[in-house]
């Protein structure tokens, strides 16, 4: 009850009538509930890693925390109480909860979703950033769901599945909505608690190894393939999601994609990635900048290309600014060097 909850848009649902037989209340309710959800687990983690002797310490959040501005580069906690990873403000991780042993550290995920098999692209880009961020830590991954939750076999091997009994927050809903008074807050105490911006870790330049990788890989015709495969490599690859490997002029890429529509775009060159798919293979993902605050995603399929808008304040848009200062022409790709590209892609596995 003592958590952040913006519950003006359900309750302005419900006066207009929607119930749960409405989709657009459905989805409301079920972030709401969500976010409960987490609320209540994290406040029974606290409580079990108070008294669970393998744990040392425990990054401590939400109303147990005081509200502080999040830092750049570095992992902090943020005014909305998350635990979060920034690069020049923008938010590059976020964890909804952090646990270390003598060895180990746990991030957890807390989620009511029914198939955890879309998480698994998640918990390789939290890992990745932890592993880069605790170096001396064995990374793993400690999820909390709901019973009959499905995908859980498929979970990598340092991942954990915790299983709760089904959770409804209506109850929780119809308090904050009726505004009832609520009992004293009950703070953790225990010298294990953890200020996530007193913690000590090793120094990450998003936007350097940004640059670093898109040099290095460049470095041999199409791309060097053993950079590539490295263990730091891939590590990086899955903090990023993708990797940037050079351009293609627009004339070239309407080859590749003839149905897209290019109407009113500014677009003078088409960015190349490498990105890592679920089956275990790679596929090229394309980066289309129209305007200033207009950025496509495009993904080429025997069906026809996949466009999908990218968020104008995202991370990707400020990687494109970034990278327009970065690729002169010695990134530009032709079309052999892209099919050679192609042709690679396709047979690499991870």
């Amino acid at each position: 009850m003592y958590y952040d909850y913006n519950i003006d848009h359900l309750l302005s649902l419900e006066a207009k009538g929607l119930t749960m037989e409405d989709e657009g209340y459905i989805s409301a309710f079920r972030s709401f509930e969500g976010e409960v959800y987490e609320n209540y687990i994290y406040e029974k983690l606290l409580r079990f890693a108070a008294n669970e002797p393998s744990i040392k310490s425990f990054i401590i959040k939400g109303p147990h925390k005081h509200r502080t501005r999040a830092q750049s580069d570095a992992l902090s906690v943020s005014w909305k109480g998350q635990i979060i990873y920034r690069a020049r403000h923008k938010e590059i991780g976020e964890f909804d909860g952090l646990l270390f042993t003598d060895k180990e550290l746990y991030f957890v995920e807390m989620t009511l979703v029914k198939s955890v098999s879309n998480l698994k692209k998640r918990l390789r880009k939290k890992r990745a950033l932890l592993e880069v961020l605790f170096p001396r830590y064995s990374v793993k991954a400690l999820l909390v769901l709901n019973e009959g939750a499905t995908g859980t076999s498929d979970l990598p091997p340092y991942a954990s599945v915790w299983l709760t009994k089904p959770y409804s927050a209506r109850h929780i809903l119809e308090r904050l909505s009726a505004k009832s008074p609520r009992e004293p807050m009950i703070r953790i105490e225990s010298d294990k608690i953890a200020h996530a911006e007193e913690l000590k870790i090793a120094a990450f330049k998003y936007y350097a190894t940004l640059s670093w990788m898109l040099r290095s890989l460049r470095g041999k015709d199409p791309i060097d393939l053993e950079f590539f495969r490295r263990a730091a490599t891939q590590r990086y690859h899955d903090i990023y999601t993708k990797v940037y490997v050079g351009y293609l002029c627009v004339d070239d890429f309407k080859l590749l994609a003839p149905d897209l529509k290019w109407e009113g775009s500014n677009a003078s060159r088409v960015v190349v990635a490498i990105e890592k798919d679920h089956s275990g293979g790679y596929f090229l993902t394309y980066f289309i900048r129209h305007s200033s605050k207009k950025l496509d995603n495009v993904v080429i399929t025997q069906a026809g290309s996949k466009v999908t808008k990218k968020d104008p304040f995202g991370i990707t848009l400020t990687e494109m600014n970034h990278l327009d200062k970065v690729m002169d022409q010695s990134f530009a790709l032709t079309y052999e060097q892209h099919e050679k590209l192609e042709t690679l892609v396709s047979k690499l596995t991870h």
